[in-house]
């Protein structure tokens, strides 16, 4: 768990009580490739982080299944927007390789926020870094060209290219899978 915790030490610093309590609530879990982690219109009880493997959020649309977000090793996965409301959410997160993940139950968690002011403190860490993430999604589909998001993939995330199928990486990208091919022969 040292992999989870030097990822949640970037963020901020946790007593050993703390620290202790959130190890003792983490749920490994592991699961295959095209495991359904949340359902469509069910509500997100876990906040996932991906000690390895890679999962999607994606939902349906017009019949078509839209790539929302891609989490690798290292990463957080949710539906935020149910996880926080508690309410049903159109996403659905699949595993696109076999994972280990770290499951964190929402109401463990809750009771560890009310318990330990560190941990509330990394649980608002973790939110607002996830709607920065939201808003810096929609600003790069609306403002940025199909060119300039796939130069920032490459530069962020390398081998996402080689781990995710090329329909799901156009997908995210917001464009065709033909256009993200033309983009890939240009670059």
């Amino acid at each position: 768990m040292e992999d989870f915790f030097n990822s949640i030490a970037q963020l901020t610093r946790l007593t050993d009580e703390g620290r202790d309590e959130l190890a003792a609530i983490i749920n490994i879990k592991k699961v295959n490739k095209g495991d359904i982690l949340v359902r469509e219109n069910t509500i997100c009880n876990y906040v996932y982080y991906i000690k390895q493997g890679l999962t999607r959020t994606f939902y349906y649309k017009d019949g078509k299944d839209v790539t929302d977000w891609i989490s690798m090793d290292g990463d957080f996965a949710t539906s935020i927007v149910s996880f926080i409301s508690r309410k049903p959410d159109r996403r659905i997160i699949e595993a696109l390789e076999n994972s280990t993940l770290y499951a964190l139950h929402h109401d463990k968690l809750e009771e560890l926020y009310s318990q330990y002011h560190d941990l509330e403190r990394l649980g608002r860490l973790l939110i607002n870094n996830g709607l920065i993430q939201m808003q810096q999604r929609f600003d790069d589909l609306h403002f940025t060209t199909a060119k300039e998001r796939y130069t920032q993939l490459m530069l962020t995330r390398p081998n996402l290219i080689q781990r995710v199928p090329l329909g799901h990486v156009a997908s995210f990208l917001g464009v065709t899978q033909e256009t993200l091919s033309r983009i890939r022969s240009q670059a």
